[in-house]
């Protein structure tokens, strides 16, 4: 099992203050673990009492009483919005298989008016204060994140992209995808500039947990991590055995219900291609030496 990162700031750094206790483990064969599915009708993002919706081909703003502010048309299917100081941003999938799959453009919208301010293209997006987002993507050499200002002007980029954790600044739990991976838990800082955190076993970690304190959870090739504003990292839990060149054949999704975890990870079962052996923990989380 992968022991707490040695590497960079974490060696020699005080444990996070959190402590887990798996409660219960079962597991049994069947389809591989997957967020759900967004319910039907739910808003992408909502900011006071403004609510944005997508369908195929359209981005509409209601407000709290049902009306429609306005609606957009896009060529795409909206999956995510992301507002901030007057501005939306939306991600789309597009409808027909590209040389970049089903990604499709993101739009930055006027969020009174439902006017479109520019066209960017990015996977993932989050936003930052005063009408700022950022984007990021993956693939052909690709692996950036840009910064985005409220007239969709470029102001800054980096050489990172995964899950963003937004809060007194910016933090990448990196996904590249690539064996051997480079991927790790890093902090965006102006002027495109770095700064390195622990590394990761895994090339692609699923979304992760973010505390009340901002420590970051994550489930990294079979093991349950925490990383704290700081930087710095250890192991909470070692749940399953996965070898870092077939971390990528596994799928693995974390939740919290108050002060209990809920992990899965889906292993390829031995006999089935179209089958998985998916393994859940249940964990108590537990503040304090």
């Amino acid at each position: 099992m992968q022991r707490p990162e040695e590497a960079g700031p974490t060696a020699g750094a005080t444990p996070s203050p959190w402590r887990a206790t798996v409660v219960q483990h079962r597991r049994k064969t069947g389809d591989p673990p997957q967020e759900p599915d967004r319910v039907e009708g739910q808003p992408l993002a909502w900011r006071d009492d403004l609510r944005i919706h997508g369908e195929p081909g359209e981005i509409s703003c209601v407000d709290a009483a049902g009306r429609t502010r306005w609606t957009l048309r896009c060529a795409g299917v909206p999956n995510a919005a992301h507002v901030s100081g007057g501005r939306v941003l939306v991600t789309t999938d597009s409808t027909e298989y590209t040389a970049w799959g089903h990604l499709g453009p993101a739009l930055l919208v006027d969020l009174a008016e439902g006017t479109l301010i520019a066209e960017l293209r990015g996977e993932r997006g989050a936003a930052l204060r005063g009408g700022r987002f950022l984007l990021g993507l993956e693939g052909y050499d690709v692996f950036h994140t840009w910064q985005y200002d409220r007239d969709g002007a470029l102001v800054d980029s980096w050489r990172s992209y995964g899950h963003y954790v937004i809060g007194s600044g910016i933090r990448v739990v990196e996904t590249d995808r690539n064996l051997p991976t480079e991927s790790g838990v890093v902090r965006l800082l102006p002027g495109g500039v770095i700064e390195r955190g622990p590394r990761l076993t895994g090339c692609s970690a699923p979304r992760p947990l973010v505390l009340e304190d901002g420590t970051i959870l994550v489930i990294d090739a079979g093991v349950l991590r925490a990383v704290d504003r700081r930087l710095r990292a250890t192991v909470l839990a070692e749940l399953l055995t996965v070898e870092p060149d077939r971390a990528w054949a596994y799928t693995a999704i974390l939740h919290r219900d108050g002060d209990l975890l809920t992990a899965r990870i889906g292993a390829p079962h031995p006999r089935r291609e179209d089958r998985h052996t998916v393994h859940t923990w249940t964990i108590a989380l537990h503040q304090g030496p």
